[in-house]
């Protein structure tokens, strides 16, 4: 049995953080209905790659498993239909801007006199409350506003464009799976449900815990290619090979380091990376640019040093190690594509790696709204 067999949620987020969180919790077993417009469903069916001749390829990873309504929320008989049907879900997910769901009538407040148990998830950039609370935003501007974009700065100092949806994903679905799963545990025990306020940039904040210490005592953040784990250790950094693939050198610990150092002979003179750690780097950087990730690879095999070769997705998916794991089991297929689902982000005990799930068809499941299923 999967954990949460027998939970219904009613989702009407779209993009990411909402739908990702809505797809971990229908991996884990829930019954995850999701609330979209008439005819033209959520945006993301329409973005690209596209998947066979109706959905994304984004639509399609982050829906698989679900079923759709297509319902017109400005409508006050679908409004009506819609608390009739949360009447029986234990979980509301949204992630309108503050207000919103209030004025369709489907708040919180309205929707507990129909469900009292109901544990109403809102995601936000900002949060319910404060002066950016309606602030227009994406996950660029979560992690400039929070100081991590800043932290992700390259010797130059400019920030970085990072490929990680940090926010979205870090601040907004992972923080929301955690509170559904408590206040679940909560309301089993009482009977009672939430409204859980879930900010984006509230939860940033716990990415940059070591930052934010640093402050708190009185000192400045890490410069850019500064501190230890952030680009100002000859022991943590990425470096070229002379093939010009690129190595991650991470042998923080002096048991790692010693092996690494000796394997790449490197001079004594540099191996006390303390008094000028730039210097090791350069270094270090000039040793690993003559031979190529390949030989350097060959060297360290059987080493612990902490080195690997910086990948392609492609080659990480093919990776043994991750095929052995099964982490890339089962498919996503619209009868003519498929597509390899997204790896649940929890233990595989907990999950059914053989289940084969599509993407919803918009409004598929317009039955449920007449009480049927």
């Amino acid at each position: 049995m999967r954990p949460l067999e027998g939970v219904r949620v009613v989702d009407f987020s779209t993009l990411l953080p909402g739908p990702m969180a809505g797809l971990i919790l229908a991996e884990a077993g829930a019954e995850v209905i999701k609330v979209e417009r008439p005819k033209v469903g959520e945006d993301a069916r329409y973005n690209i790659p596209r998947f066979g001749d109706d959905a994304s390829v984004n639509f399609a990873l982050l829906n698989r498993g679900k079923r759709s309504v297509a319902v017109d929320l400005k409508d006050p008989d679908s409004v009506e239909a819609m608390k009739r049907l949360i009447a029986s879900a234990d979980i509301v997910l949204e992630q309108f801007r503050p207000g919103v769901m209030d004025r369709l009538g489907l708040g919180y407040e309205a929707l507990r006199e129909v469900n009292s148990s109901l544990i109403y998830c809102a995601i936000t950039g900002y949060g319910q409350s404060g002066p950016k609370a309606n602030f227009a935003a994406h996950d660029l501007n979560y992690v400039a506003d929070t100081g991590l974009l800043g932290l992700a700065a390259d010797r130059t100092g400019a920030p970085v464009v990072p490929h990680a949806l940090v926010a979205d994903i870090g601040g907004g679905t992972m923080p929301a799976v955690i509170s559904i799963l408590l206040a679940l545990r909560v309301a089993e025990k009482t009977g009672e449900g939430a409204f859980l306020d879930v900010s984006m940039t509230d939860n940033l904040f716990a990415w940059e815990y070591w930052a934010t210490g640093i402050v708190d005592v009185g000192e400045e953040a890490p410069a850019p290619a500064s501190g230890r784990v952030s680009g100002g250790s000859a022991r943590y950094q990425v470096y070229q090979a002379k093939c010009g693939r690129w190595l991650a050198v991470a042998p923080l610990e002096d048991r790692f380091w010693s092996i690494f150092t000796r394997l790449i002979e490197l001079e004594p003179e540099f191996i006390d990376d303390a008094p000028h750690p730039m210097a090791t780097r350069d270094r270090v950087a000039e040793i690993l640019g003559g031979r190529t990730a390949e030989e350097w690879m060959a060297t360290f095999d059987g080493h612990d040093v902490c080195v690997n070769v910086v990948r392609t997705i492609a080659e990480a998916k093919a990776d043994p190690h991750f095929a052995a794991r099964g982490i890339f089991a089962g498919e996503i297929s619209d009868g003519k594509n498929t597509l390899v689902p997204i790896p649940p982000p929890f233990a595989p005990a907990l999950r059914d790696t053989s289940i084969t799930a599509s993407y919803p068809g918009l409004g598929q499941d317009n039955d449920l709204l007449e009480g049927k299923g």
